[in-house]
């Protein structure tokens, strides 16, 4: 078995070896053409990427795009209304900012139900936000927040920030200890706030202070920004908005005061999923062993991992947990899960996102549609969550969680409700592969040049992946798709040149012009280790290699057939102009063919050698001239003769047959010693 995975460009991006051959295969958003290349899939020209609206194509991937006043949905097709909220859910539970004071000691802690984000920015300093902040203008939330339900709220909200510092302290978040909690006793008098969006960083890092010399003790800065929401039900005849507004910002300001506080004496906590965490600490005596890692990550073999998406850290455990049933989360080191749309409690656990909420963890495959949550093809609801309605006649959805059926169109009917491709609409014609079918004249058309469909019945053609094309329009295949661009690399000592495509079939009507200019005293050896061009068409087909552009120039090599044996030969000129033409009839594999050029006074030599019969006459002879990292070792040598002395004599007699050392040997020793 030869391992072509071995060679170099044996395929573009990933390749399998088997025993007497060997697959290519390529990345995510990529397709296979022309056998080992990998082209860019134009997911958009596939009935619009299934977008709501529009589609946009982008290297490997896609995404959908909405029109003004609409946002995109989280099933990332459909565009929906830009409501700030859903009718029907759940309100998402609010943030509490809740103070007390025990025995003259005043402690708060922050509890995050909902909406979190922990971004630890360095080893000393961390962001955390926690609730959704009203939008106005264009400021988008970090990601896709769970849309709070509608509860009729006064714009603009309160809004207040505060920095506090603590002394002698290193922003970590870390769980509180057990000890501390027990002293909390009898809570005396206790102040709760209502918060819609709170934004917290604290920052340890060391500012270098000019002059002075500072002691180096740590401040950790701490930076919050609160907004409360003005609920509409608080406004009464007694105290109007003003008057609403004022006492909300007052008693804001009363929690931040108690904040202050209780940050001076180490008494402000953050409880994520019933862990309570301390925002800075001063540092311990001695640290724990497992504080190794920062937050969010466990130790796993001696490294530091993130806890993974449809999990979260738990302080309290110092391990991921996986979310429970009824929550999700699509960020990776977090301290909480997020909970569903629906919020019933029930699906699966370890959700990675919201369309998984409805227990369906295999998003990927087709097949399984058995998810609680979410509509299956043929159906839709407002939200893509059940309950679900049922496609109506004349409309099909071949996606889960969608919100929108979509129309046949020109008043086509499908065969029942709940229909889920194309295929089901009862069209006036049954188109076949490479063609699409166009609801407003009722025919089917031929796919244009360039695009392809394989299967019949379909209203759209997909796109030729990457920068390919096809010959012909109707096509069936992505084979057909072709790249047009003439290959090679044209290096001063070393290269190769190759038709367009290679090794798939080259496309019609294509000129391809290679000039290979050598430095001062080099003249090129060319191998020509096979060659496909169809004879069908009388020579329609050529690769021609001569001094210069003119047709009467010293021509070196033409050919217009396939040969599968190979050939060496010099060039007669010191430049060589190469031209491949392809006509419109038959095509073929083509050819990819190496060159090397060498000092010119072996010029006898090298002639010597590649005129003698012998060297093509066993098939061991030739297997040589065909093997792509045989013939490199034997250019290397011959572009630069001191690399000889890389190879071992070993190494050289398991290379090559002893036939073919024979061969050079007498020749080598003749050029060299020509009295002897």
């Amino acid at each position: 078995d030869i391992d072509e995975c071995s060679f170099e460009r044996t395929c573009d991006h990933t390749c399998i070896n088997y025993p007497g051959s060997f697959e290519c295969h390529c990345h995510k958003g990529y397709t296979l053409y022309g056998l080992t290349h990998c082209g860019d899939i134009d997911e958009c020209s596939i009935s619009n990427g299934s977008c709501d609206f529009g589609c946009l194509n982008t290297m490997g991937s896609y995404e959908c795009v909405c029109p003004p006043g609409k946002k995109l949905h989280w099933n990332k097709k459909d565009c929906v209304e830009m409501v700030k909220c859903l009718p029907n859910a759940k309100p998402a539970p609010k943030a509490q900012l809740v103070c007390s004071k025990t025995g003259g000691i005043e402690s708060c802690f922050l509890s995050c139900p909902s909406n979190t984000l922990f971004v630890p920015d360095s080893e000393n300093s961390y962001t955390l936000s926690c609730g959704v902040p009203v939008q106005h203008g264009k400021a988008q939330p970090r990601r896709n927040s769970t849309l709070p339900s509608c509860s009729d709220s006064l714009a603009p909200p309160i809004k207040q920030k505060a920095r506090f510092k603590i002394k002698d302290a290193k922003c970590h978040l870390r769980p509180r200890s057990k000890e501390k909690i027990k002293d909390s006793g009898k809570q005396a008098v206790s102040d709760n706030c209502q918060v819609t969006f709170v934004n917290l960083k604290c920052d340890s890092s060391k500012k270098k202070r000019r002059g002075r010399k500072s002691p180096s003790k740590e401040v950790s800065h701490i930076t919050a920004e609160f907004e409360v929401e003005m609920k509409s039900e608080e406004v009464s005849d007694t105290c109007n908005i003003d008057c609403v507004r004022k006492r909300m910002e007052q008693k804001l300001q009363t929690a931040i005061k108690t904040l202050r506080k209780s940050i001076n004496k180490q008494q402000f906590y953050i409880q994520f999923s019933g862990t309570e965490y301390e925002v800075a600490q001063k540092p311990a005596k001695a640290t724990e062993g497992h504080e190794a890692c920062s937050t969010g990550q466990v130790l796993q073999d001696g490294k530091c991992v993130t806890c993974s998406t449809g999990t979260f850290y738990s302080g309290e455990h110092n391990q991921c947990i996986l979310c429970s049933p009824g929550t999700y989360q699509d960020t990776e080191g977090q301290l909480t899960c997020e909970p569903c749309p629906s919020n019933d409690g029930q699906g699966v656990a370890g959700a990675r996102n919201v369309s998984e909420c409805g227990g369906n963890q295999h998003t990927n495959t087709d097949d399984h549609f058995q998810f609680l949550g979410q509509c299956s093809p043929g159906h839709y609801s407002s939200d893509g969550f059940k309950p679900c309605t049922v496609c109506p006649l004349g409309t099909y959805q071949p996606e889960p969680g969608r919100t929108l059926c979509f129309p046949c169109g020109g008043g086509l009917v499908t065969k029942y409700e709940g229909a889920v491709s194309f295929q089901d609409c009862e069209t006036k014609v049954h188109c076949s592969p490479g063609h699409y079918y166009n609801s407003t004249t009722h025919r089917c058309i031929r796919c244009p040049v360039g695009t392809y469909q394989p299967e019949f019945g379909q209203n759209y053609c997909i796109t030729c992946p990457g920068n390919t094309s096809t010959d012909f329009d109707g096509s069936t295949n992505v084979t057909h798709c072709k790249n047009q661009h003439c290959g090679g690399e044209l290096g001063d000592y070393t290269g190769y040149i190759e038709s367009p495509n290679y090794p798939g079939d080259y496309p019609a009507n294509v000129e391809c012009i290679w000039n290979i200019n050598p430095p001062p005293k080099r003249r090129i050896l060319i191998v020509v280790p096979e060659i496909f061009l169809p004879i069908e068409d009388e020579c329609g087909d050529v690769l021609v290699m001569r001094k210069s552009a003119s047709p009467t120039s010293i021509t070196t090599y033409e050919t217009c057939q396939t040969y599968e044996r190979p050939i060496a030969f010099t060039s007669r000129s010191r430049k060589l102009w190469i031209q491949f033409k392809s006509n419109e009839g038959n095509s073929g594999k083509g050819f990819q063919v190496p060159y090397v050029t060498y000092d010119e006074d072996y010029q006898q030599l090298i002639e010597d050698i590649v005129r003698d019969g012998r060297l093509y006459a066993s098939e061991n002879h030739q297997e040589i001239l065909k093997d792509k990292k045989l013939i490199k070792a034997l250019f290397d040598v011959l572009a630069h003769p001191q690399n000889y002395f890389k190879y071992t004599a070993q190494e050289s007699k398991e290379m090559f047959p002893r036939s073919f050392i024979k061969l050079l040997r007498s020749k080598v020793s003749r050029f060299l010693r020509p009295y002897k």
